[in-house]
């Protein structure tokens, strides 16, 4: 029987044991790609990552990416969302707002589960079609009950029904990200105002970030999203609606191609009831300070410390 290390006279064992080594050490997305390149080569890369080229494998991290990089960058994902969905799209890239601090504020004696912030959410974040990804989920719950475990998110016929209250669910935008710490390639990382972002170039699809996430708000692609020509939406953020790939995690952004530049949220203006208030915490006069200026409000799962940024109240 042959011994443990003799393995390493194989091919195939010389490859496990140098990518074994590097692993070894702090695990770094970049690093463990370049050992596998150096291990198999670059043709064999190139091979295994279908429609991925070697410039996307070998991307540098978001926050390393000089200007001339981005142009680079969003030129390249530009072509390839061109190719794949058969549409002309612009990629922006629009920075946190210095001293600004997102939130929403959600009536539930005003949301009647009518879902169209669903909707309004899955057009304006390019989200696939089929299978189905949505980054909101609204609950039916029985009145005077937050029982989240007992929360109905397949209900139909009309509504609102009698004695229910509906409670939508979404990423809160934690202060405290869980998700944040789980990332073994830091692809998550929280914003100055507060938007806690994905760079899909560097996420792994470990859907560890999925699991630390308390409010189950995070969603994996396990197929490449299905998006119609004419529903795609031109107007994208590289870290929000941009397409994403096959087997990385998304999750709502607070849509901040939009609210980056002065804009509300998608779900936030299709909204029919007004439930939902938008704003930054720091600015007194916003409607999400107001209410929590005025309303008795709460967030969910107060207890675990992830100082949400989506409160709820009614009224």
């Amino acid at each position: 029987m042959p011994k443990k290390h003799d393995l390493r006279l194989t091919p195939e064992g010389r490859i496990a044991a140098k990518v074994e080594t590097k692993l070894a050490e702090p695990v770094k997305r970049r690093t463990f790609l370049k050992v596998l390149a150096g291990a198999v080569g670059a043709t064999t890369v190139a091979a295994t990552s279908g429609s991925c080229d070697l410039d996307s494998y070998f991307q540098k991290h978001y926050q390393e990416l000089t200007p001339k990089d981005k142009e680079k960058v969003f030129a390249r994902l530009a072509e390839r969302a061109k190719e794949d969905y058969g549409r002309e799209v612009k990629i922006g890239d629009p920075p946190p707002i210095e001293g600004v601090s997102f939130a929403f504020a959600i009536s539930l004696s005003k949301c009647n589960g009518n879902r169209k912030c669903v909707e309004a959410c899955v057009a304006e974040n390019n989200q696939g079609r089929d299978p189905a990804m949505q980054y909101i989920k609204v609950l039916e719950l029985d009145a005077g009950s937050f029982d989240l475990e007992k929360g109905n998110m397949y209900y139909e016929g009309e509504v609102p029904k009698k004695n229910k209250v509906y409670l939508p669910v979404q990423c809160n935008q934690c202060e405290n990200p869980p998700c944040v710490k789980a990332c073994p390639t830091k692809a998550t990382w929280k914003e100055k105002d507060g938007i806690v972002v994905i760079d899909y170039d560097w996420c792994i699809g470990c859907r560890y970030c999925m699991a630390a996430c308390p409010y189950e708000a995070r969603r994996f692609n396990y197929s490449k999203p299905q998006v119609p020509t004419t529903a795609m939406n031109p107007n994208q953020g590289y870290l929000s609606n941009r397409p994403r790939p096959k087997g990385v995690v998304e999750k709502c952004h607070f849509c901040l191609h939009r609210t980056r530049l002065g804009n509300f949220p998608a779900c936030h203006e299709a909204c029919p009831t007004g439930a939902r208030k938008f704003g930054d915490l720091n600015d007194p006069n916003s409607e999400v300070s107001a209410v929590l200026r005025e309303k008795r409000v709460f967030v969910l799962k107060e207890e675990l410390n992830t100082v949400p940024r989506v409160f709820y109240y009614f009224g």
